[in-house]
């Protein structure tokens, strides 16, 4: 396709340094469809197509799998099953169980049985179907309530306690208790799953993966293979969406292309069709809650019991630091004066659940909303009063029952800010009005608050590493080991490497993430991307501007604290030369112009024996104030109005943190009102592409979306620039939209009985909420 010239103004091509609004390094790749994906790279000559032979069958034995049809069909190159696997087999990332390729039984439907390599993609999707498989089917736990009677687990249960909760409970003034549902949610990245991997000298492999953890990849390609890690790279120039389906769950298809790759000789790319894609990979974990909650007449919780069964699927994944987090995060923003916090890690024949936004953040701090607002309709209260009675704040209410001590009390004023700029108060007494007059359309207000603890809770997880170079025309190369999948990584990185050299960030190119640059990467996830990267960039940026400066310093006879590096110049006493010419001239003078940066969070660690310490650096907190109608023959739904208001520290880059946030939030809006999974009885997705999975449309963008960064809020620890992390938080603002919903429920028996609204609320579950509570009404009457 002709390329038409770029017609943008020339200011529009400067961008600035950090905490600038600066747009996405590849916003106009984006648009122009410029931007190279693992699909766009020019396919090496002689490459073949991988695909993957899927199990009909959710638990079975492997009796017989007959691929003679596959090996003779046209075009096939290689059939690949688990007995020709070099070395490796589990490439479980944490735990086994993951296994690349099924041994002896399958453990859900839609697990791997074998691979083939053929010479075009529609030959080896073909060839897949061909195979004869015979099982003899086993008893199939195919839902949580069934595995967790059974006690199923894939990991032992783990127990947070904070004082004595049953004895505050039994003496609390009011009691409840409950069962709630929290579903889960497909990823639905538009860039599916995909590797190309190209063999080189010495059995090396080079693999384009769209990977969030490229040295996870590595190390298992080179562990599948039986190679030397030195001997594979794995690089990722960026992903189109992850949104942590790509952190383990992309390590399999690197793997099985690698291996076809090895056994051919020739290149092979393995890409899934969507249907493939989303039956055989790991989702958001449903989860299930329990709860009995001790309270005073005004709603302050005294006592909570609290379990919480995560559906992980067949195999552990990343489970365990999954259902910690939802554990971590079931107080939200809350402080809870005794709490036994129970988390399960329910087995099932199911697809092994895996990362996603948040991380089990959002079904913990849903679990203590859901308790909130049954609170609030005991005690006759509006909800937002109950939730800020219930703040954590100084005075002997600022440990968490993980006993990490909150040190910015940052949730009350920004809550006490949306309440007023979102005209909370005078829009709840609009909302009561109008639903005093309406008899079929009702209006429901919910405003919720977000407390989000930033780093992984594995601690050696907590690293980063970056690698500069500065050539010798002022122009930099700066390579660092996060991922880019849309979120402006790789922007906020040099934007850092901007402001530390003063210069305009059209002189540094961000090149594709890559094991053979940086090595021993974490993922980017944890939403520690900027935190970490940002960090070790400037680590490296500093050192090459300490050598610069001690340079002129002696070359130009003037005191190193009087050089200043500014406006793409270096000021030296009363003579100004540029950038690039200081550089040309320490090259001349035989000065290094490289270097590595590296960082690790500091303060953070957790003793799991005794279920205590400080497992994040910091907290991100955020409020959404929304507003819904709901017709109460149908179920069906729209977001009216939505008001945000999110503590990001000092901004990097506040257009990047804003769409975020958008982002974040119609993700999470969509995760708890349209995105329903379904399987049938024998455990087979039935929603497994567009037209049966709804994700938000841009129809459902509320009319009226106002996002405020909170104003005068930085960070106090010692984060890259004082900012604080953005990717996640915002997901946990959609909350608001299932509270409001659950609102205008209520609002049929006058807010006296609580609705019975487990998540997704789908037009159905509405609806039926909606019946329950006017039989509730017709009891009482």
């Amino acid at each position: 396709m002709r390329k038409l010239p770029d017609t943008r103004p020339a200011h529009s091509l400067i961008s600035g340094r950090a905490g600038s609004a600066t747009r996405h390094e590849s916003a106009h790749k984006h648009v122009s469809g410029d931007a190279l994906y693992v699909d766009d790279i020019p396919e090496p000559a002689g490459m073949l197509y991988g695909y993957v032979g899927l199990s009909s069958i959710a638990h079975a034995t492997l009796k017989q799998m007959n691929l003679d049809a596959v090996r003779t069909a046209p075009g096939v190159m290689d059939v690949v099953t688990a007995k020709d696997l070099p070395a490796l087999t589990d490439i479980g990332p944490v735990f086994p169980g993951d296994h690349l390729l099924a041994e002896g039984k399958v453990n859900f439907h839609g697990q791997v049985l074998f691979a083939v390599a053929a010479t075009s993609q529609d030959a080896a999707r073909r060839a897949a179907r061909l195979a004869d498989v015979k099982y003899e089917a086993q008893q199939a736990d195919l839902t949580l309530e069934s595995a967790l009677a059974q006690e199923h687990f894939v990991r032992p249960t783990h127990t947070q306690r904070r004082g004595d909760a049953d004895t505050a409970i039994a003496t609390a003034p009011n009691r409840l208790s409950g069962h709630f549902k929290i579903g889960g949610q497909e990823q639905m990245y538009l860039e599916g799953q995909i590797a190309l991997s190209i063999p080189g000298e010495d059995g090396s492999m080079l693999v384009h993966s769209s990977t969030q953890h490229p040295a996870e990849t590595q190390k298992l390609v080179a562990e599948v293979l039986g190679l030397p890690m030195s001997l594979v790279t794995v690089t990722v120039r960026r992903m189109g969406g992850a949104f942590g389906g790509k952190e383990t769950n992309a390590n399999q298809w690197a793997c099985l292309s690698a291996l076809l790759a090895r056994r051919t000789g020739r290149p092979v790319k393995l890409r899934l069709a969507r249907a493939d894609d989303m039956t055989t990979t790991g989702k958001r974990h449903p989860f299930h809650s329990d709860y009995e909650v001790g309270f005073d007449d005004e709603g302050r919780i005294l006592g909570l019991n609290l379990k919480l069964s995560g559906n992980c699927g067949h195999s552990p994944d990343l489970s365990d630091a999954i259902v910690d987090r939802a554990m971590f995060h079931a107080d939200n923003c809350y402080f809870l004066p005794a709490a036994r916090i129970i988390g399960n890690r329910v087995k099932t024949h199911t697809a092994s659940n895996t990362a996603f936004r948040g991380f089990g953040g959002p079904q913990g701090m849903l679990a203590i909303e859901q308790i909130i607002e049954n609170i609030a309709q005991a005690t006759g209260q509006d909800a937002l009063d109950i939730r800020q009675r219930n703040f954590y704040g100084p005075d002997g209410r600022n440990v968490t029952h993980y006993g990490q001590t909150i040190e910015q009390h940052i949730i009350a004023p920004l809550v006490a800010r949306l309440t007023k700029t979102s005209e909370y108060r005078q829009r709840r007494e609009a909302v009561r009005a109008f639903n005093s007059e309406n008899a079929i359309l009702k209006r429901g207000l919910a405003l919720t608050p977000v407390k989000f603890g930033i780093s992984f809770t594995v601690q050696h997880l907590n690293q980063a590493g970056a690698l500069l170079h500065v050539y010798t025309d002022g122009s930099i190369q700066l390579n660092h080991g996060g991922t880019e999948m849309g979120q402006g990584l790789y922007t906020k990185v040099a934007q850092v490497v901007a402001s530390e050299f003063g210069v305009d960030l059209s002189s540094i190119t961000c090149t594709a993430t890559r094991t053979d640059k940086v090595p021993n990467t974490s993922p980017t996830a944890a939403s520690s991307g900027s935190d970490l990267n940002g960090m070790a960039a400037r680590d490296a940026a500093r050192k090459i501007r300490q050598r610069l400066t001690e340079f002129a310093a002696e070359k130009f006879a003037v005191p190193a604290e009087s050089i200043q590096f500014a406006n793409d110049h270096v000021s030296l006493g009363a003579q100004r030369i540029t950038f690039a010419e200081l550089v040309q001239q320490a090259y001349l003078g035989r000065i290094s112009l490289s270097a590595t940066g590296y960082y690790r969070t500091p303060k953070i660690h957790y003793d799991r024996a005794n279920a205590s310490g400080r497992p994040f650096f910091y907290y991100a907190y955020g409020a959404a104030c929304s507003e819904v109608l709901i017709d109460t023959l149908t179920g069906e739904n729209r977001v009216l109005r939505v008001d945000i208001c999110q503590d990001v520290g000092q901004s990097l880059n506040p257009v990047l943190d804003i769409g975020q946030i958008e982002g974040g939030f119609i993700q999470g809006m969509g995760w708890l009102t349209t995105e329903e999974l379904v399987w049938n009885e024998q455990g087979r997705l039935l929603t497994n592409n567009p037209a049966s999975y709804k994700i938000p449309t841009i129809g459902d963008t509320p009319p009226v979306f106002n996002v405020e960064l909170m104003p005068d809020s930085p960070n106090t620890e010692a984060t890259i620039f004082h900012s604080k992390a953005v990717g996640e938080p915002p997901l946990m603002l959609g909350i608001s939209v299932w509270a409001a919903l659950r609102d205008a429920v209520a609002s049929i028996g006058e807010h006296r009985t609580a609705p019975l609204l487990d998540a997704p609320a789908t037009p159905e579950r509405i609806l039926a909420a909606c019946d329950q509570v006017r039989a509730a009404r017709g009891e009482r009457q």
